[in-house]
């Protein structure tokens, strides 16, 4: 077996629709780090919700990539092939005590500000299926868990505001946190480079990390990008799918770029997409990335128009 990379970063989109300007800047900003870093870059489909999948999406997703220039490193992963995988982690935290079953249901502790444990000691209820949830360690009330984010620096989460997160559903499906921890190990990942607002999924995944023994990656942030009404770019506000004409895709890749801090000349805008590609990578920069957590289009003619 060839030996890793020492730097191996990915991409990893939720094909519940194509691919829209905010997740074009996070796929762009990873690609130009691992390039940048002479590194491997990695392509992930995170199907393990398949009725919030529409047959088609990932073929999309993948097309888009490739017109935008974003090429990646060995096989495409699917999530939903990988379910053995993942009972094999769960199988070791029920082992190791690291997971217990759940019969609650959301409704019944909403008014608390999140899962309160009451099934921790085995109190089922006996006419539902369970989920699974990770047992958040309480035996110290200011245990901390913490990391460096190369963009935010240090991080500090106290355990106590973590819930006992679910890693199963009870309808069967695997949930985010557990198959990423998963799929990061099993695709050698080093460095995850992703939006601002799975910041707090660190502390679940890092702990996961610990539980399962598997590595820690490097973490970076990004910013979210909004249009102009403030909204975040997601498939949930439907934000417009990327362009598909050449010359629209030249421009909306400058504006990825440009969007991401690393000042691009002007004559850029209308290079073919490799020449482009070529600038950033020699000039990407990760402190030049904006500081604010939030970034949007002042003018209105750039994220809101994409």
């Amino acid at each position: 077996m060839s030996a890793r990379p020492w730097y191996c970063g990915r991409f990893a989109p939720t094909p519940s629709g194509p691919l829209h300007f905010g997740s074009l800047m996070a796929a762009l900003a990873s690609w130009l780090d691992a390039r940048a870093h002479n590194g491997e870059w990695r392509v992930r489909i995170e199907d393990t919700d398949m009725p919030r999948c529409p047959a088609g999406t990932s073929s999309v997703i993948l097309r888009q990539l490739d017109s935008f220039g974003l090429s990646w490193d060995g096989e495409v992963l699917y999530q939903h092939q990988r379910n053995d995988h993942y009972q094999a982690a769960l199988d070791l935290l029920r082992h190791t005590g690291y997971a217990y079953p759940c019969g609650c249901s959301r409704k019944e502790w909403q008014r608390f500000p999140h899962y309160p444990g009451w099934c921790r000691e085995g109190n089922l209820h006996p006419d539902r299926p369970p989920a699974w949830r990770l047992r958040i360690p309480h035996s110290a009330p200011d245990a901390q868990i913490g990391w460096h984010d190369r963009r935010m620096g240090a991080q500090h989460w106290p355990l106590a505001e973590l819930s006992d997160v679910v890693i199963k559903r009870r309808d069967g499906w695997w949930a985010y946190q557990l198959a990423v921890v998963v799929d990061d190990n099993a695709q050698g990942i080093t460095d995850v480079v992703r939006g601002a607002d799975l910041l707090d999924n660190t502390p679940w995944q890092l702990l996961l990390q610990q539980h399962l023994g598997c590595p820690t990656p490097r973490y970076l942030h990004l910013p979210l990008a909004t249009a102009a009404n403030g909204q975040k770019l997601s498939k949930q506000n439907l934000a417009p799918a990327l362009p598909d004409q050449v010359d629209t895709i030249r421009e909306c890749l400058f504006d990825a770029i440009d969007m991401l801090g690393q000042c691009p000349p002007q004559a850029l805008r209308s290079a073919p997409i490799t020449e482009q590609l070529q600038w950033a990578v020699s000039h990407w920069q990760v402190s030049k990335l904006p500081s604010a957590d939030v970034i949007h289009d002042d003018t209105g003619n750039r994220a809101s128009s994409l």
